[in-house]
């Protein structure tokens, strides 16, 4: 499967749209994790731990979207974008 962020793939002709794909995720920090980086925060510095679960949820978002356009028959995805948001407060 293709997947590009740009609206077209070089050397490529798009022949058909078939319709959105979504893929999302939601994920839960885990305590102990908020405890470290308020500790990070305090120094300064990458939170290792949200970067690994950011990457995570990404690479499942890519997955689900990528099994919604196989069941459309798709052979590529154009034009993705990601979104992050913060669901609950802290």
């Amino acid at each position: 499967m293709l997947i590009t962020t740009s609206d077209q793939i070089p050397e490529k002709k798009i022949i058909q749209t078939l319709g959105l794909v979504q893929g999302n995720t939601v994920r839960a920090r885990w305590f102990g994790r908020d405890i470290a980086a308020g500790f990070k925060n305090l120094i300064g510095g990458e939170i290792v731990s949200y970067t690994e679960l950011m990457q995570s949820a990404r690479l499942e978002a890519i997955k689900r979207m990528e099994d919604e356009a196989v069941k459309l028959g798709a052979n590529a995805v154009i034009t993705l974008r990601f979104t992050t948001a913060e669901m609950m407060q802290g």
